[in-house]
């Protein structure tokens, strides 16, 4: 039975709504997609807590988006936040408004389960092929990580070392001084040294996949194929070509950036902090080369969701727990009116 599915990620950076089609087993395909920059992580107070020009920014989203897949003809709507909504000091109230005005329900997701579904999507892309998979994912607000031979990874993790949080928290110049860099790179490495060694106990990679914004970002400007040539071209990402960029970059500005074949003005400013993230993490795992996956967070959410289909009538909703331990994520079943 084909389905049409609207999910709804609600990030650091963006809220992204994705419509696909597809039935158990089958590749989803693409239908629409609409994004709205609302950059939720700069709308956290001193406190900690979403302020008002975030939470109405974010129910005109919702609100668009959950507009979008009605009129889209969706079956289903999975709505999901990530670190912004998850960091911020009043999340519950929060989603209880975005629930309240809005009728969609937002699951925040741990950091872990973002790491997981993440494999997931980077697995089904590759294929068993690929044997003992290494994913990284650099977020606006966390930098997730796990490795496995299957499609549940042995060691999931999840950091704080986001690009959009490390260059509020980090930075106070444009472009950041080399003291600011400095202090930087010493910071992500000691954060990351802990999970990396979980990683490494985990058994070495048969192949290493970055996935996200940053990593295709910092790909395409050490000489990957740009985006016009498809998302199955083969992009790669050196170590040697990152020390390369960074070296560059470091000494440029957000808008400078900006004008950069590939970088999104939205995102420029944060690019060197997402190098340094990049570049520490691939030191610390030993990993030489990455190949870049355009599948991530959003294509596992589907893929799972499509997996949890009884194959029958397609309304196995998601009060199941799988014994891969990946867990339910909450399904808001469109009912349009």
């Amino acid at each position: 039975m084909r389905v049409r599915l609207a999910v709804l990620d609600v990030g650091s950076n963006t809220v992204h709504l994705l419509v696909v089609d597809a039935h158990r087993g089958a590749h989803p395909k693409p239908m629409s997609s609409d994004k709205d920059q609302l950059r939720l992580a700069e709308h956290l107070d001193r406190r900690g807590a979403l302020g008002k020009e975030g939470v109405k920014a974010l129910l005109e989203s919702v609100h668009r988006a959950r507009d979008t897949a009605r009129e889209a003809g969706c079956d289903d709507l999975m709505a999901f936040a990530t670190s912004a909504l998850r960091d911020a000091t009043n999340s519950a109230e929060v989603l209880a408004k975005v629930q309240r005005e809005t009728g969609v329900v937002l699951e925040v997701l741990p950091g872990e389960d973002e790491a997981r579904w993440t494999f997931l999507a980077v697995r089904r892309w590759c294929g068993w092929s690929a044997g003992r998979l290494l994913v990284l994912d650099i977020g606006g607000g966390s930098l997730e990580l796990a490795v496995g031979r299957d499609e549940t990874p042995d060691v999931a993790a999840s950091v704080p070392l986001g690009a959009g949080r490390l260059t509020r928290e980090a930075f106070t110049s444009d472009p950041p001084s080399r003291a600011e860099v400095a202090a930087l790179t010493e910071r992500v490495r000691d954060e990351i040294a802990p999970v990396a060694g979980r990683l490494r106990e985990a058994g070495r990679p048969d192949r290493a996949v970055g996935t996200s914004k940053t990593f295709r970002t910092l790909a395409r400007l050490a000489g990957a194929a740009p985006s016009s040539a498809g998302p199955r071209a083969h992009r790669t990402l050196t170590a040697l070509g990152l020390r390369q960029l960074s070296a560059f970059i470091t000494r440029m500005s957000g808008p400078d950036l900006a004008e950069l074949d590939g970088v999104s003005a939205s995102r420029a400013h944060q690019l060197v902090a997402g190098a340094i993230v990049a570049q520490a993490a691939m030191d610390a795992l030993g990993v030489t080369e990455l190949d870049i996956c355009p599948w991530a967070l959003r294509e596992g959410v589907i893929l799972r969701r499509f997996d949890m289909l009884d194959g029958t009538n397609g309304d196995d909703r998601s009060a199941q727990t799988s014994a891969d331990g990946l867990g339910p994520l909450t399904t808001h079943r469109a009912r349009w009116s």
